[in-house]
């Protein structure tokens, strides 16, 4: 029996950290993984997953929308798409990774990829209340706060040069070609 953890029902699945893209990105075509603010190397690519792995961003948002619908018509049928909030090193709650993540959740509500699950929607939920505090949330955040005292604002300033760009940044291609994974 499937686990619920695993979100399955859903075409869009949302949770934390490594261990929660291990969960939902099980059966998934495509994951986000949302770390506005990377702090350390953590690799999405552990997870396991040899679906595509794209760097989700609140810039990228329409970008990864559109780039993910175009893959559901080369698949002629719904893509799942896991969408992970890196989180804090020590799994700890991040902000400014959740609005990240609700943010691509949110657009690709907006292209017509919304069977989401309520994970998925309150992340979309806390975007769209906190939307035009994205950019402050960067630095006035716990991670971002952490960052000014150790490295100044270089880090944050980079930060939000990436989060702002509005390209889709593929991490690591699918390694199986999509009518396989159908």
């Amino acid at each position: 029996m499937t686990s619920p953890s695993t979100q399955p029902q859903y075409q869009i699945r949302f949770d934390w950290g490594l261990d929660g893209a291990r969960a939902i990105a099980a059966g998934a075509h495509i994951l986000v993984w949302a770390d506005a603010l990377v702090t350390d190397d953590r690799d999405p690519a552990s997870v396991g997953f040899d679906g595509a792995i794209l760097a989700g961003s609140v810039g990228a948002r329409e970008a990864i929308a559109r780039w993910v619908l175009d893959r559901q018509v080369e698949l002629g049928d719904r893509a799942t798409v896991a969408v992970a909030a890196a989180g804090g090193a020590d799994g700890r709650f991040a902000v400014e990774d959740l609005l990240a993540a609700g943010a691509v959740i949110d657009a690709l509500a907006d292209v017509g990829i919304d069977y989401i699950s309520p994970e998925a929607a309150a992340a979309v939920g806390a975007y769209t209340g906190l939307r035009n505090a994205v950019g402050h949330v960067l630095s006035a955040s716990v991670t971002g706060q952490e960052l000014l005292a150790e490295q100044g604002r270089a880090p944050i300033e980079e930060a939000r040069e990436r989060n702002d760009r509005a390209e889709v940044v593929v991490l690591r291609a699918a390694q199986v070609e999509w009518s396989r994974r159908a």
